[in-house]
């Protein structure tokens, strides 16, 4: 059951959902998401039970100081209202832990709470290990279920076969329900898996932007992800093993990016930043 706060009537809202755990390597997907409640001054405004969804042994409650004593803080999953002035609409933030049980149930419950407020669309983010070089660009391949929502957003087909998590699950239960329906994932270098990837979080952010056709402040995420990149060479330096690795991914990402410099994907990415910032002549998609 999702408890729900005193909710206004919404504008045009839309949906952005990630899940810590499987989803969200590097712990890119959930910050990414905290990064923006933080920045739109996000407040709580329904929390789905997690008696019927989580196995407590393996998601712990807390212990916490709430001020007037100390009390039993219960991690699940909480929905977040913001109403960005840049966005001119609403969005609902979606943050918490992969559940355990229901899944099901659990995005029934989801999308239900979803479809009652008037959102159409629902953005997915996820983050996955993969060979890619942590001093390139974090690839981010975002795609939909629906191919007319592909073409007009310029995304892939989703074409994925596999085990899938909670991320999945909500997507596709989001285009069963006649929803518009777009999934976005961060590649993560595999051998930085151990600390969090801000530089994937920032990869994230700036493909929302497209989606969203907005600017949003990327904070000190910027700064620290130089810093991630810094500390991953240093590690990366003092082992010749891996150092000849990370060159042999380096080498084979930008001989596969090669294509994307033509003539016409430049003036498409130009064109997407003049069109952000309401400099360009076409109306937001």
């Amino acid at each position: 059951m999702i408890e729900i706060e005193d909710l206004p009537e919404l504008h045009d809202p839309v949906m952005i959902c990630a899940f810590e755990g499987w989803n969200d390597a590097g712990e890119a997907a959930s910050r990414a998401i905290e990064h923006l409640g933080m920045l739109w001054d996000a407040e709580t405004v329904a929390a789905i039970d997690p008696e019927d969804y989580y196995d407590f042994q393996v998601t712990r409650p807390r212990v916490i100081n709430q001020g007037q004593g100390r009390g039993i803080h219960w991690n699940t999953t909480r929905i977040l209202l913001a109403s960005p002035d840049s966005l001119g609409r609403d969005v609902l933030l979606v943050t918490g832990i992969e559940p355990s049980f229901r899944w099901r149930a659990f995005t029934t419950e989801l999308l239900d709470l979803a479809a009652a407020n008037g959102v159409t669309t629902v953005i997915t983010l996820g983050a996955l290990l993969a060979d890619v070089a942590h001093s390139r660009p974090i690839p981010v391949v975002c795609t939909s279920e629906d191919e007319a929502v592909a073409f007009k957003h310029d995304l892939e087909p989703a074409r994925y076969e596999g085990p899938t998590g909670i991320t999945g699950v909500v997507a596709d239960g989001a285009h069963q329900a006649e929803m518009v329906s777009i999934s976005a994932w961060a590649s993560v270098p595999h051998y930085t898996s151990q600390v969090p990837c801000p530089k994937a979080s920032l990869a994230l952010l700036s493909q929302l932007e497209d989606l969203l056709d907005t600017v949003i402040d990327h904070g000190d995420l910027e700064e620290e992800a130089q810093a991630w990149e810094r500390g991953v060479d240093e590690l990366a330096n003092t082992d010749e093993d891996v150092a000849e690795y990370v060159s042999a991914l380096e080498s084979a990402q930008d001989t596969s990016e090669l294509p994307e410099a033509s003539g016409d994907a430049i003036a498409k990415e130009f064109e997407r930043y003049l069109r952000r910032r309401g400099d360009g002549t076409d109306n937001p998609a």
